[in-house]
């Protein structure tokens, strides 16, 4: 860890940067020893998505466009800081997992791209835990060896990449995501990934998540649940779905292929939620584990600890979508704090990134390895 430096502003750029759980998390975290995140600019492809944003942060510069149509150099800005969840619906273990040979797979690129021109002092990019395993382990593999050498007139970037258990760090949520952290090369100081243990106490239960919701907060309309579905859901016990529940066969779902565990999975009181996710149809949507009924979408959004205040714009199926592809905010803020920190010269508590040896040599590392070896 470097000795304590003085405060800074860095400027945060978002990719894909969906309704603001990362700005939100950002937002929270700064302040550690006067050091702060600043809105930049954020962008997003989808409409809604960026109303949102814009209605929780006022006056933010955010960007309605699909990245691949985005000019890069001349509609963002200068940035200290870059955040991007590029999309993972090929990397999802739901859906066809093409990997980095889908439609969305190459999109990391982008965020590679905007470090190649503005070369920001760290930047945090994020994917789903199946990254790790896609096209056999080559996407990881292809992402990191392009993020280390992103902005080469820096001297590319060091990498701290980790799967992060969020319901290790007080989310009271089982998700599970990658993010790598990278830090400018020719700035001295090492990222540590903060350790869980201050959080080993924290109550991550839904039946508390869910408590006392104010009757002000927005995004709390039922959705109408079948006949049908309500006789399912009687049938079905706190943590079993409509695969694994005593079910007779007039209520038996005749679907072929994979069984997806979360279909129509009732919620534990006690423990953290299943991963909330943004696709999907009927079934999908995260079932009380006492009323036999989904979740309202503030609900959803209080598992992704998104505050009461945040509101979230579009139709109830869209504002679904944004909850379920968002970073939850208290997740976000571990991040930004370590790194925070990090810049500040302050110790914290660490455990070293589960990831790190996939990391490849630097090319430069490995060919002299291949010339001394010759």
């Amino acid at each position: 860890m470097a000795n304590k430096q003085p405060a800074q502003t860095f400027r945060l750029g978002e990719l894909f940067s969906g309704p603001g759980g990362i700005a939100k998390g950002a937002a929270l975290a700064s302040g550690v020893a006067g050091n702060t995140i600043a809105h930049a600019w954020a962008t997003d492809y989808d409409k809604d998505t960026c109303e949102t944003y814009r209605t929780n942060f006022k006056g933010a510069k955010v960007i309605h466009k699909d990245v691949r149509k985005l000019d890069i150099k001349n509609e963002l800005g200068p940035i200290d800081a870059l955040a991007f969840g590029f999309p993972c619906n090929d990397f999802s273990v739901v859906g066809e997992r093409k990997g980095i040979d889908g439609t969305f797979g190459p999109l990391y690129e982008y965020g590679a791209r905007v470090i190649d021109e503005y070369t920001p002092k760290w930047f945090v990019a994020e994917n789903v835990g199946g990254l790790r395993n896609s096209n056999d382990g080559l996407a990881f593999e292809t992402i990191l060896d392009r993020l280390q050498h992103a902005a080469p007139e820096k001297g590319g970037y060091r990498l701290y990449p980790h799967l992060y258990k969020f319901e290790e760090y007080g989310v009271p949520q089982r998700r599970h995501r990658i993010l790598i952290v990278g830090i400018r090369e020719d700035i001295d100081v090492e990222f540590v990934v903060p350790s869980p243990e201050p959080y080993k106490d924290a109550d991550v239960s839904v039946e508390t998540a869910l408590k006392d919701i104010p009757g002000w907060a927005a995004n709390q309309e039922y959705t109408r649940q079948s006949e049908d579905v309500v006789k399912r859901l009687k049938r079905i016990k706190p943590g079993e779905n409509a695969f694994t529940a005593d079910l007779p066969p007039e209520l038996q779902l005749n679907v072929a292929g994979a069984k997806i565990s979360q279909i129509y999975k009732r919620l534990e009181a006690q423990k953290p939620s299943y991963t909330i996710t943004g696709s999907g149809g009927g079934g999908t949507h995260v079932y009380h584990w006492e009323e036999h009924r989904a979740l309202t979408n503030r609900e959803r959004a209080r598992i992704q600890t998104f505050p009461d205040s945040f509101e979230f714009k579009g139709g109830k199926e869209s504002v679904r979508k944004q909850i379920g592809m968002a970073v939850p905010v208290e997740g976000a803020r571990v991040v930004f704090e370590a790194v925070l920190k990090t810049f500040a010269g302050i110790e914290y508590d660490g455990i070293e990134p589960n990831l790190q040896h996939l990391v490849p040599p630097r090319r430069e590392e490995a060919e002299r390895m291949s010339v001394a070896s010759a």
